[in-house]
């Protein structure tokens, strides 16, 4: 059976997100979402909020699991039984950061690849803190997230100052 981790934050998770997801989904027969617990990121929602909003739409592919994780990413690929790591790559100014992780990891751990893959270029622009921003300043985010995240970022974000 052939394994992937797709990593990441997922604060929130978007529709780029989900894309990546879809295309992973189906190359893979099993993939994990892997929720990061990185503090240092200053996360808005914490990993448990993070995996709720995440499990409405991983629960649409019968052959995706989410999870949270932390540490060091290729240890939990190891103890996943793991053959890749997924990365979405939107766009050019993505590709540096990627590269250097991708080797990095594979110098901790060669037996694990890692896959980058094009989100559809409606998502392009599309990030985790763009999202955010928008909806901190009252901005519509429906074309970018699924419904229960947008519910969640407006309620994450109403009464607090701008």
């Amino acid at each position: 059976m052939r394994h992937c981790i797709y990593p990441g934050t997922f604060d929130p998770i978007t529709y780029g997100h989900l894309d990546v997801l879809g295309r992973a989904a189906a190359l893979f027969d099993h993939v994990t979402v892997a929720v990061a617990d990185n503090p240092g990121k200053a996360p808005l929602f914490t990993v448990a909020e993070r995996l709720a909003m995440l499990a409405p739409s991983a629960a649409k592919f019968p052959n995706v699991s989410v999870t949270a994780f932390d540490g060091l990413l290729v240890e939990f690929c190891i103890n996943q039984k793991a053959d890749a790591i997924i990365r979405g790559l939107r766009a050019l100014s993505d590709f540096e950061f990627e590269f250097n992780m991708a080797l990095m990891n594979r110098h901790l751990q060669p037996k694990v690849e890692t896959i980058f893959v094009m989100p559809n270029e409606q998502f392009s622009y599309t990030s985790s803190s763009l999202v955010k921003q928008v909806a901190k300043y009252g901005g519509n985010v429906a074309h970018f997230v699924p419904p229960n995240v947008a519910a969640a970022l407006t309620r994450a974000y109403s009464g607090r100052p701008g």
